[in-house]
């Protein structure tokens, strides 16, 4: 069993490898992939996570397109996944998402991806590493790490409920409408993605404590069942992976914008306010 920290340093990282039973998976663009990436790392495209069928396109493959990835892929129930990207976590935090999706909890995210891992001057590769395939299955998918539409609608308005919208602040006003409607969710409290990454650490998250207040301040706190989203469940894959290292009940609600603006039946807000 891997004693690896959810949020893993660099540097932390740099001076254990080669790991025995470990999958480090880079969800950088390829070209970024091919130039330079944790040694021995393999990629992995975004989409094969992805469904990409409306209305809810960020919702994850169909059990049977999972099970072929994650073989795939070589994943076992025992090995440790290092997750990490080239934007801040988003792709790494959704696919540490999808492995909570099929019980696999063993997994951590390199801080800052190769951002931070180039900053610190730490030795890179060049080149493609296959994968050595495996017979994966999934049981069934563990359905409290998402939270569906119509769960969302039941649990508007109640005190132990909050909703973290990722989306840029022209998204959540209505200002900027990307589905059938602009605006957001009613009560849902806005902190776009990037926000929490600090630029001039290589993309590292911000000061957890003082992220762990600001979110408090905002009502997103422990005492609370936590829903997150974006447009598409991307950039909410980074505000996913915050809520797992701040000890929050943190949900995907995977449908979206993408699905909750399309749909004329569901409550929306615009402004500034939830």
């Amino acid at each position: 069993m891997s004693t690896l920290p959810l949020l893993i340093e660099p540097k932390e990282l740099a001076a254990q490898l080669p790991l025995a039973n470990t999958l480090i998976i880079d969800q950088s663009k390829l070209d970024t992939y091919l130039q330079h990436h944790i040694p021995g790392a393999i990629h992995l495209d975004f989409k094969r996570l992805q469904l990409g069928q409306k209305p809810t396109p960020g919702a994850l493959p169909s059990l049977d397109d999972l099970n072929a990835l994650f073989s795939e892929l070589g994943l076992t129930p025992d090995t440790h996944v290092i997750a990490y990207d080239d934007e801040g976590g988003g792709w790494a935090g959704r696919l540490i998402w999808a492995l909570d999706m099929i019980g696999h909890s063993q997994y951590s995210y390199v801080n800052g991806g190769i951002h931070a891992w180039l900053k610190d001057g730490l030795t890179t590769e060049a080149g493609e590493n296959q994968p050595v395939a495996s017979q994966f299955k999934i049981q069934s998918l563990q359905h409290d790490f998402a939270l569906t539409k119509d769960e969302i609608i039941e649990r508007i308005g109640k005190p132990d409920f909050a909703i973290w919208d990722a989306r840029s602040a022209q998204e959540y006003s209505g200002e900027k409408v990307i589905s059938a409607r602009g605006g957001h969710i009613p009560g849902a409290v806005n902190y776009e993605w990037t926000r929490g990454m600090d630029a001039e650490n290589g993309l590292r998250i911000q000061n957890l404590d003082e992220f762990r207040e600001l979110l408090k301040a905002m009502g997103i706190d422990e005492n609370k069942e936590i829903a997150t989203h974006c447009q598409t469940h991307h950039r909410s894959g980074y505000t996913y992976l915050v809520g797992k290292i701040l000890g929050l009940n943190i949900k995907a609600y995977a449908g979206s914008w993408s699905e909750w603006g399309n749909d004329e039946s569901t409550p929306v807000n615009t402004g500034e306010q939830p």
